[in-house]
């Protein structure tokens, strides 16, 4: 350091004319608000006039909130934290940025909450990167045709309703019928893939997360996937932005040409969320106000999905929002909205649980608009004779219960239907290989379960699947090369499958 340098540090004048002499900074302007009224999830902010709607506001007490309604002298405001911590008067500062959530793959096997914010205890989060999380969706020109299938893992869905790669297949039903679980399921059967799965959950309690949390761990697919978790005891605000997040941290694995499957679960909540803030807010109805704008609010989300061409990076993001119907109500106006933005819908019928099927897929009214294109030919050879063989069942069914006499072809069909239904049901957690659900299929087409009791099916069944998955390797290389069946491979199957039942027969023979 040279003399001049020492005694300009020593000496104070020559400190101040050196600051003197600097350039001065520029003029900044700085807008301040205040808390006018606090409600449960909800603060009107005034002061701050020039303030954009979707935009972040930082409280003196920490809190965000996202700026919903833009009113002459004040802001309805949505908080993104407990609304406990908002106090009357307090400042409030504009951010100048949406709000944002966390993305990448330091994320993957973590539990977060709507923004990206660890919930697992498990410390930071080592990424940077965020991305809002309102984005518009994707271009026409940057889609392209959904021509690969997504292998769920479940008999009846595979076969009857398929779902492609970048569809939005609705599963929807009454509580307790199996919706989460079957989500679950089309989760771990993607160990074998290189699939990215993200788990939304909406409103849900805190147990209901740690057991799908537990499941997922458990299958195998922890490492590829990330939980979101917007509670119900949890501000409202961050169950109305949950959905949007899930959605834009799928978009940046798609954006790297990556397979992403999303489930919402469930949206019921996220509208009744979204209901709460447009009443505390005290929204004047119409359009802007539930439940007029439930219809885009769901729409502008799910229409972030498809199949991506390689200019738009190549991926996909394949949804399965979940929607809870009240008694079977399929035209209510929040799943009739669902319905018809999405591909198809998986209806989990109430009436197959109380006959203890299971998964309850009622194939009468579930339909895949989409899939059926994508479906792997192996399965698509299956799939009409199964949907005609149980419809045909099902109308018999209720003739058959006035009891009026049958014919033998009558009974016959009776027969066969319940066997193939039989055939159809799966335990939870259990997701099957390909090679193995087209052999039971095959053998229940051919005959091979009518007759059998509950149980009897079921121990059959789980014979043909360790034979199939033993002696008919060469078939499943096929299959997953898109290959036809063809009548060798059917008879190959058969004879499995009536060897398998043989052997039940001879063992319960010998030990009567």
């Amino acid at each position: 350091m040279n003399a001049e340098a020492r005694s300009t540090q020593t000496n104070p004048e020559l400190v101040l004319k050196a600051l003197l002499d600097s350039p001065s900074p520029g003029p900044r302007l700085s807008e301040i608000g205040s808390v006018a009224e606090v409600g449960d999830g909800i603060a009107i902010v005034a002061g701050l006039e020039r303030a954009l709607s979707d935009e972040l506001l930082q409280f003196a007490s920490g809190v965000q909130g996202i700026v919903l309604d833009l009113e002459p002298g004040r802001l309805g405001v949505v908080l993104l934290g407990p609304s406990d911590r908002v106090a009357v008067g307090e400042s409030v500062l504009r951010s100048h940025k949406v709000v944002s959530a966390r993305v990448g793959h330091a994320l993957l096997g973590r539990v977060v909450d709507a923004l990206g914010n660890p919930q697992d205890g498990r410390g930071e989060i080592k990424s940077e990167a965020t991305r809002p999380v309102e984005m518009d969706a994707p271009k026409i020109l940057d889609r392209q045709a959904i021509t690969r299938p997504l292998a769920t893992g479940i008999k009846v869905i595979d076969a009857a309703v398929p779902v492609g790669l970048g569809q939005r297949q609705l599963v929807i039903g009454d509580r307790q019928t199996g919706k989460t679980s079957l989500a679950v399921d089309a989760i771990l059967n993607q160990k074998s893939s290189d699939l990215i799965c993200i788990y939304c959950a909406i409103g849900q309690r805190g147990d209901a997360v740690a057991k799908v949390v537990g499941a997922i761990r458990e299958g195998g697919m922890m490492e590829r996937s990330i939980v979101m978790s917007a509670g119900d005891e949890g501000a409202a605000g961050l169950a109305y932005v949950a959905p949007y997040a899930a959605l834009t941290m799928a978009e940046h694995f798609s954006d790297e040409g990556r397979d992403v499957l999303v489930v919402l679960d469930d949206l019921t909540h996220h509208a009744r969320s979204y209901r709460e803030l447009s009443l505390l807010l005290r929204r004047p109805p119409g359009r802007e106000a539930f439940p007029g704008d439930i219809f885009y609010i769901h729409a502008r989300l799910l229409e972030r999905a498809g199949q991506f061409t390689p200019k738009a990076g190549g991926g996909s993001i394949t949804v399965l929002p979940v929607v809870e119907t009240q008694a079977e109500n399929l035209s209510a106006y929040i799943p009739t909205n669902l319905i018809s933005i999405t591909d198809g819908q998986i209806y989990l019928s109430p009436r197959l649980v109380r006959k203890n099927q299971f998964p309850a897929v009622d194939l009468g009214v579930s339909v895949s608009r989409v899939g059926g294109k994508a479906q792997s030919k192996a399965f698509r050879s299956v799939a009409g004779n199964l949907r005609v063989t149980l419809s045909q069942f099902e109308e018999l069914e209720d003739f058959a219960r006035f009891g009026t006499r049958l014919d033998d072809a009558t009974r016959a069909r009776l027969t066969r239907g319940a066997a193939v239904r039989a055939s159809l049901r799966q335990a939870e957690r259990d997701p099957i290989p390909a090679i193995e659900q087209l052999a039971v299929l095959v053998t229940a087409m051919d005959g091979g379960f009518d007759g059998l009791s509950e149980a009897d099916t079921f121990r059959v069944m789980t014979a043909i699947r360790t034979a199939a998955a033993r002696d008919l390797d060469d078939i499943a290389k096929r299959i997953s090369q898109n290959a036809v069946l063809d009548d060798d491979d059917r008879n190959r199957m058969i004879t499995l499958g009536r060897n398998a039942r043989k052997a039940l027969e001879e063992r319960d023979g010998a030990n009567p």
